[in-house]
C-alpha cells in the first residue's frame, strides 16, 4: 500500500467514492423520512470521530435521544446519514426484521470477511440460516448442561495459581493481581475445551501466536491515524489494506486462528477415524461442524465456512466473556456491600452449584450478572442496512424537521440503522434515574414500564434480539455464572485506591475496562482469601 503513494491512494479512493454513490443512486427506493438530529462538525468524518474518540458514546446518543426524540438521525461519514432507534417498538421491529429487510451493510461484511472470514457472523439470509441450525445443537440446555463441569474446572484451574500466589506473599494481607489477565486466560481455556476439545493451557501460562495477538490488542493504544482509518474503512474496504499498527494485530489474529481451527479439524478428523471419543466429539461445536463439512444434505459448510466459525466462536468465546467477567469484579470491588452480599447467596451451597441450580436458584448471583450485561454490554450497538423499503412504527411519537408529528417512519433501501445497544441498555427513560447505577436489586423489583417493552434477553439488547440474537447465550451466561461463583466463594476484591477508582475505557477487540494510569487494558485489584 505504501508504494501507492498518496496521490495513487486518493486516486483510488475517489473512484470507489464515485461508483459507491452512482450504485447507491441506482439502487435507491423510498425517499427515507427526513428526522431531526445534531449538526455535522465535520464534512469529511460527520459526527464519527466525536462518537469514535468519547469516552462514553451511549451517552451521547442518549443526550441526542433527549434532545430529537427517539427516532433521529446523525450525519456520517462523507455526507452519508444514520438513522438511530432508541424507541423499544421500534428497535422490536428492526431486530425482528434482520434477514428479511435489514443485514450488514455490503462494507461491513466486506470487513468481517477481511478479518474473520466468512463464518455465521458474515453470512446472511438463508446462508446464515443454514450455518446457524447447524451450530445449534451445541448450544441447547442439555449440551450446556454437560459443559458446567468444564466451566468450574477451569475456574478453580486459576484458583489454585491464585491459591500459590497468596501463600509467596509473606502477610495476610493479600496480593495484587492483574484481574483481567486471569480472566483472559480463563475465557479461553474454557471455550477451548468446552468448544474444540482443545485445551490452549493459557491459564498454566503457556502462550501462543494466539494469545499474543489477543495480549499486544490490549496493550496498544489507538492513535488518531488509526482511528480515521478505521472508521473510513466501512466505506472503503481497500483501506483494510493500509498496515497501521492495529490492523497488523488483526491479520496476525486472523492467521492464528485460523492455523489452530485448521489443526484442530485435522485432530478430530483423525480422532473421528480412529473412533475415540466418539460421541463426546460429536456433540460438540467441532464436531458439529466436521459433520457439517461431511454432509451431503442443506446442512453442509465448506471447509472456508468450518475455519470461519471456529475462528468467530474462539474470538466470541474469548473477548465476551473475559471482558463482562471483568466487569463484574469491577463493580464488585467498588460496592463492597453486594459484593459481601452475593458471597453469602453462594454460601448457600455446600458444593459447586449445578447448572440448574445456577440458573433457577441464585438469585442475587443472577441480578448481579443481568446488571453487568445492562451496564457493560461488549457490543455497543447495531449497524444494518435496508434491502427493502420499510416502514418502522414508533411507540412514541416524534415531531419531524418540517413541524409534523409522526407515529412512523419510512426507511428506504439503502439506509443505514442503527439500534445503539449500550445507550438503550443504560437509558433513563427507559431504566429510570438510577440508569447509571450499578443495582442488582433492581432486577428484584418491578423494572419500568418502558424497559419491559424491549424483547431481548430480560429485556437486554446485550445478546442481540431477533432471527440473528447470540447463539451462545446459554454458554455465556453458564460460563460467567460458574466462574463468577468460584470467584466469590473463594476471594475478596478490592480496588488499591479504594472503590472511587477512576476506570476508562481501552479499545480493543471489544472495549475492554482499565483502572487509570495503566498501561494497557489492566485492572490489577487487591486479592484475600475469604476467612
Amino acid at each position: 500500500m505504501a508504494s501507492l503513494g498518496v496521490h495513487g491512494l486518493l486516486v483510488l479512493l475517489g473512484l470507489w467514492l464515485c461508483t459507491k454513490l452512482f450504485l447507491r443512486f441506482w439502487r435507491r427506493g423510498a425517499s427515507t423520512t427526513r428526522l431531526s438530529g445534531p449538526p455535522s462538525p465535520s464534512r469529511f468524518l460527520g459526527v464519527m470521530r466525536h462518537l469514535s474518540l468519547a469516552a462514553d458514546s451511549s451517552e451521547i446518543y442518549e443526550e441526542w435521544a433527549a434532545r430529537y426524540g427517539p427516532a433521529y438521525e446523525i450525519p456520517a461519514e462523507l455526507g452519508r446519514r444514520k438513522i438511530i432507534l432508541t424507541d423499544p417498538k421500534a428497535v422490536t421491529h428492526f431486530y425482528s426484521s434482520e434477514r428479511s429487510i435489514y443485514v450488514r451493510p455490503e462494507n461491513d461484511r466486506l470487513f468481517v470477511d477481511k478479518i474473520f472470514g466468512r463464518g455465521v457472523l458474515w453470512a446472511e439470509g438463508d446462508t446464515h440460516k443454514r450455518q446457524r441450525k447447524a451450530l445449534t445443537p451445541a448450544f441447547s440446555n442439555a449440551a450446556i448442561r454437560r459443559l458446567t463441569a468444564v466451566f468450574y474446572d477451569s475456574a478453580y484451574k486459576m484458583k489454585s495459581h491464585w491459591d500459590a500466589i497468596l501463600d509467596s506473599v509473606p502477610s495476610r494481607d493479600g496480593a495484587v493481581i492483574e484481574v483481567q489477565e486471569w480472566m483472559n486466560r480463563i475465557a479461553l481455556d474454557s471455550i477451548g475445551i468446552a468448544g474444540f476439545s482443545h485445551d490452549f493451557h493459557y491459564i498454566d501460562g503457556q502462550k501462543s501466536a494466539v494469545t499474543a495477538a489477543f495480549e499486544a490488542l490490549q496493550v496498544i493504544e489507538t492513535s488518531l491515524f488509526s482511528t480515521i482509518i478505521f472508521i473510513l474503512s466501512f466505506t472503503f474496504p481497500i483501506l483494510l489494506s493500509v498496515p497501521t499498527e492495529r490492523m497488523r494485530l488483526f491479520w496476525a489474529l486472523r492467521a492464528s486462528l485460523d492455523i489452530i481451527a485448521q489443526r484442530l479439524l485435522a485432530n478430530t478428523r483423525r480422532e473421528k477415524e480412529a473412533g475415540v471419543a466418539e460421541e463426546l466429539t460429536d456433540k460438540s461445536v467441532i464436531g458439529l461442524l466436521l459433520k457439517a463439512e461431511m454432509s451431503g444434505t442443506e446442512l453442509h459448510m465448506t471447509q472456508e465456512e468450518v475455519t470461519a466459525q471456529m475462528s468467530i466462536l474462539l474470538l466470541a468465546g474469548y473477548e465476551t466473556t473475559s471482558v463482562s467477567l471483568t466487569w463484574a469484579l469491577v463493580e464488585l470491588a467498588r460496592h463492597p456491600k453486594m459484593q459481601d452480599k452475593l458471597r453469602k447467596d453462594l454460601s448457600r451451597f455446600s458444593t459447586d452449584p449445578t447448572w440448574d441450580q445456577l440458573v433457577a436458584e441464585l438469585p442475587y448471583l443472577d441480578a448481579t450478572v443481568l446488571e453487568v450485561l445492562r451496564l457493560h454490554p461488549p457490543i455497543g450497538e447495531t449497524l444494518r442496512e435496508a434491502t427493502h423499503d420499510d416502514i418502522i412504527p414508533l411507540g412514541t411519537p416524534i415531531v419531524t424537521p418540517s413541524g409534523e408529528t409522526v407515529w412512523s417512519i419510512v426507511i428506504g433501501k439503502g439506509t443505514s440503522v442503527v439500534a445503539p445497544i449500550r445507550c438503550i441498555n443504560r437509558s433513563e427513560a427507559l431504566w429510570g434515574s438510577d440508569a447509571k447505577e450499578f443495582k442488582p436489586e433492581r432486577w428484584f423489583a418491578d423494572i419500568t414500564t418502558q424497559a419491559k417493552e424491549l424483547q431481548g434477553h430480560r429485556h437486554l439488547l446485550t445478546f442481540h434480539d431477533g432471527p440473528r440474537t447470540c447463539l451462545g447465550k446459554a454458554f455465556a451466561l453458564a460460563e460467567f455464572k460458574a466462574a463468577l461463583s468460584v470467584l466469590i466463594r473463594n476471594f475478596v476484591f478490592e480496588f488499591l485506591d479504594g472503590p472511587d477508582t477512576k476506570i476508562e475505557k481501552h479499545v480493543s477487540i471489544v472495549p475492554r475496562p482499565k483502572v487509570a494510569g495503566q498501561n494497557g487494558a489492566k485492572v490489577p485489584l487487591k486479592v484475600t482469601r475469604v476467612e
